[in-house]
């Protein structure tokens, strides 16, 4: 057990840089979690997830491993299969998860392919899994330029994408542009998976993008409160996570994730208004008070 990371955590750079990227990207997904949570977006996250991989493929045969680059890559490809998707169930009589569930098949394949060409040598485990303690400070600059356009974004747009998401119909009556704001929530998802590529890979960026609003969504019904408090949980759940790596010498991102996973599982069972627990209890309570009164009646 490495106890004495806690004492080198505030003089190694290494370390300082993997908890500043870990604490701003949990908070960023985060938040914006909750729409992905609301719009019932994962499926779409999980395919962006996938589609990113023939960008950076292109990105390494035409440019090398330089970050800017292979952002830029990832952020082709990803917003190809986002955009294509809206385009194809917009313009046709297939549905959007079908149009989405192709794409992003023949987007891994080809990345896949891709690779075979590329003068790097990259590891697929690299790609899904990835390396927050090996965060360069060009990856951190990225990482809080991203943030820095998403958050303002997602804090002005809160209104009108909660009008999308429950009310479009209404939104479009109000003058909101229901297909325009689509689009932007897709751009938002592809920055916001790309920037978290070299920290905690393409799977368990799923996580952070899932795991914190599904959480307090088990608490709460207010949104300000479940906007905010799934960005602070983000950001808890990635510091501790990299913290138990620490100490256990486990990998940083799927410490993340279970942490994250942890709080959920903590949640279903245990929330006092939507857990499980409570409609046992409850159901319990309801069917001693019919036996109760079946026996008075009789």
């Amino acid at each position: 057990m490495n106890f004495d990371w806690f004492l080198r955590a505030v003089q190694e750079p290494q370390i300082q840089r993997a908890l500043f990227g870990a604490v701003l990207i949990g908070f960023t997904n985060g938040i914006l979690s909750v729409f992905i949570v609301i719009r019932r977006l994962s499926l779409m996250a999980d395919a962006i997830s996938h589609s990113l991989l023939p960008g950076l493929a292109i990105a390494l045969i035409l440019f090398g491993a330089a970050p800017s680059t292979l952002f830029v890559g990832a952020i082709v490809a990803a917003a190809l299969v986002a955009f294509g998707t809206q385009i194809i169930s917009n313009s046709s009589r297939i549905k959007e998860d079908t149009a989405l569930g192709l794409l992003f098949a023949c987007a891994f394949s080809l990345g896949q392919a891709l690779l075979r060409f590329s003068p790097t040598h990259i590891a697929i485990s690299d790609y899904l899994f990835g390396n927050i303690l090996g965060l360069s400070d060009a990856d951190l600059i990225l990482i809080y330029g991203v943030s820095c356009v998403l958050l303002p974004a997602l804090v002005l747009l809160q209104r009108p994408f909660l009008l999308m998401l429950f009310e479009p119909s209404v939104a479009a009556t109000q003058g909101v542009p229901v297909r325009t704001l689509k689009y932007v929530l897709m751009g938002i998802l592809v920055l916001a998976m790309t920037s978290s590529l070299q920290a905690v890979g393409i799977i368990l960026a799923l996580g952070t993008l899932i795991a914190p609003a599904a959480t307090i969504y088990l608490f709460v019904d207010s949104f300000p409160v479940l906007f905010w408090a799934s960005g602070f949980l983000g950001a808890i759940g990635a510091g501790l996570g990299l913290l138990v790596s620490a100490v256990t010498d486990l990998p940083a991102g799927a410490c993340i994730v279970l942490v994250l996973g942890l709080f959920f599982f903590i949640a279903y069972i245990f929330s006092p208004k939507y857990g499980i627990l409570r409609k046992l209890i409850k159901g319990h309570l309801h069917e001693q008070s019919l036996a109760r009164w079946r026996g008075s009646a009789s």
